[in-house]
This record gives structure tokens, sequence and C-alpha cells, in this order.
């Protein structure tokens, strides 16, 4: 089952060096349009900033980056570097610099963009997303705790219990790895229960 990581929520990291302040800001995002829109308020944020460079990597194999007026080389792909090196997709980082009034040369700013980017990183809770399917069944209460430990057997996650009459239990796996579930709930509750699947969708597992 493919998976992929990225992180949970934006954040944020700076740096200084040689009087040179850079901000570095990194976000989750799943479209070109999110990453543009993130990029856009950034800019805004830090429009009186000298350079604000960014590089975004999405599923599927769309990379951008811009060094922003900085050299070539210098700014933008260190930051994309960063990104590939920690195995991130679904991600954009924006890396403003206010600059200090000395030189950094073509070596410097390699380190500072790379450095503030790989902080930006660190400083975000970088996540596992995979593909999962839902089953959702109602059993009687009687055989709650079977089900529960037939699902801890097969590597489903308890999403929720409802009890109500009966308990409606919501239980998350992997796709593909549904059907021995299926089948021991079928054995466990001799045919009584229909479990429903649901379509596939990414999620935290």
């Amino acid at each position: 089952m493919a998976s992929y990581k990225t992180i949970a929520a934006p954040a944020t990291a700076e740096l200084v060096e040689k009087k040179s302040r850079f901000i570095g800001q990194i976000a989750p995002v799943t479209t070109e349009e999110e990453a543009l829109d993130f990029i856009a308020g950034v800019k805004a944020e830090h429009r009186m900033a000298r350079h604000n460079v960014y590089a975004y990597i999405l599923r599927g194999g769309r990379i951008r980056y811009t060094d922003d007026g900085e050299p070539a080389k210098t700014a933008g792909m260190p930051t994309l570097e960063a990104l590939q090196h920690a195995e991130l997709e679904d991600v954009a980082i924006v890396t403003t610099r206010y600059f200090g009034g000395i030189l950094l040369g073509t070596g410097g700013l390699v380190r500072a963009y790379g450095d503030t980017a790989r902080a930006a990183i660190k400083a975000a809770s970088v996540v596992a997303v995979s593909r999962c399917v839902d089953v959702v069944l109602e059993v009687p209460y009687s055989l709650y705790e079977s089900v529960v430990r037939t699902a801890e057997a097969c590597s489903a996650k308890l999403m929720e219990s409802n009890f109500a009459e009966q308990v409606l239990l919501t239980f998350r796996l992997l796709e593909g790895e549904e059907a021995p579930f299926l089948l021991k709930l079928t054995e466990l509750t001799r045919g009584e229960c229909e479990p429903l699947v649901t379509a596939p969708f990414d999620a935290l597992f």
C-alpha cells in the first residue's frame, strides 16, 4: 500500500546569518492553487523583504521553485532539496530574507536557505498518509469485545463506537488489507452482520 509523507500543519522557523534575517514558512498543500495562494500570502505578509524564495512538491511529480532574485541555484534549489531529502510531498515552503547589509556569497546563501528550510521542516509535524478504507458494522453487545479483539488481530483501528440498541463500530484499515478482517467478521457473526466498506481515501494511519 503506497503512502507518502507530508506535514500536519503550517510551521515557521527563523535564522540570522551575518545580520540577514531568514524566515522559513512551510505549509501542507494539496493543489497548485493552494501552493500559489500560500506563497502569495507570505509575499504579502513580507512585501518589504528583499527576497521571498519558494519551493513546493505535489504528489504526481509537480515541482516548482524560484530564486526570487538571488543568484541562480543558491536559494530555491537548496530549499527544494531540503524538501526532497525529507521525502515530503504536498508541501510548500517560502523563505523570506531581510537583507542585513553583508553579502553572504554563493556558498553562504546555499547554506542559509538550506538551513532555514530544514529548520522549518524540523518545526513541523511530519505525518504519513496512507490509502485507507473504513469498515462500518452494527453488532449486538454480546459480540462487542470479540469483534474488537478480532479487529486488533487484523490491524484494524477502532475509530468510533456508538452505543445504542446495538453497537455501531467503525474500523480503519489500509486499502487491500480488509479481506481477512471481513472474513473473520463473517465467521464471528455467522453472517448476521453485514459490514459496509467505504471507498478508499487518504488518511493518517
